[in-house]
């Protein structure tokens, strides 16, 4: 498969708020959530996959949407499988599908007074690698681990973004500041 690109952080940046990050599976989609200030991501919750390539959206989108309002998103974030290489898998057409299904809704639900928050697709290469080192490595059994695997490489997913976002804006800020030279 050809290279996917994913979003960079921080461009079209929608400023102070929560962020919603979703790790795309084909049984089950872990969510994350940043606080308010975008700096750090938890765990929410495992959504049971249930919506096909040709289906009507079913129950996971309508729950990803009631957290994306009950969490006031000003941004939803959606992890990008792709290999060490850049290249997309099949996973990818998941993902795109999720985002693709997440940003029409959105965008037809939206309230006249509020503008639907952007959905972007953000690099996850190794988030499940590292999801997983981190629960062994916290003591969570594999069994136990299963539950909660796809929420913790949500949370990579999210606080890799948030992290890429600081970076980009304090670029932007160190650009647009002039610099004082003494003279």
């Amino acid at each position: 498969m050809a290279k996917v690109e994913p979003d960079s952080p921080g461009v079209d940046d929608p400023g102070q708020g929560r962020r919603l990050a979703l790790d795309v599976g084909t049984v089950r989609i872990g969510v994350a959530v940043s606080n308010r200030e975008a700096t750090l991501a938890t765990p929410v919750e495992t959504v049971h996959r249930e919506t096909g390539f040709k289906d009507r959206d079913k129950g996971d989108i309508d729950r990803i949407l009631e957290l994306i309002d009950s969490y006031d998103a000003v941004e939803v974030v959606v992890g990008l499988p792709r290999d060490l290489q850049g290249n997309g898998s099949k996973s990818v057409k998941h993902a795109k599908e999720i985002a693709f299904r997440i940003r029409r809704r959105l965008n037809r639900d939206a309230n006249i007074d509020k503008v639907p928050p952007p959905v972007r697709l953000a690099d996850e290469r190794l988030t499940t690698v590292a999801a997983t080192t981190a629960l062994r490595a916290s003591g969570v059994s594999e069994k136990k681990g299963r539950k909660v695997i796809d929420q913790a490489a949500a949370v990579e997913i999210l606080q890799t973004w948030l992290d890429g976002r600081a970076s980009a804006l304090r670029s932007h800020d160190a650009i647009d500041q002039p610099s004082d030279s003494g003279d």
